[in-house]
């Protein structure tokens, strides 16, 4: 189900179908990090997500692919 641009819930994500949208779980695996932790970053904005009408989170996949191509860049010092 795509969001309802009505919905307080919604962000205004350019989303063209739900094989756009990860599962907080398929994020942590991209991560490796827990599920939890990808709850808090989305608290934080640190990842942009909505919330469907049954209260679970949604991520747009570009986003997460952006930021987790960002996090895999080295550093140089």
């Amino acid at each position: 189900m795509l969001p309802n641009p009505d919905s307080p819930a919604y962000h205004g994500f350019p989303i063209e179908d739900e094989d756009d949208l990860l599962t907080s779980p398929e994020v942590a695996a991209l991560f490796r990090v827990d599920v939890k932790t990808v709850s808090r970053w989305a608290v934080q904005g640190r990842l942009p997500s909505f919330r469907t009408p049954g209260g679970h989170r949604r991520f747009p996949s570009g986003e997460v692919h952006a930021l987790l191509a960002r996090s895999r860049t080295p550093v140089r010092g």
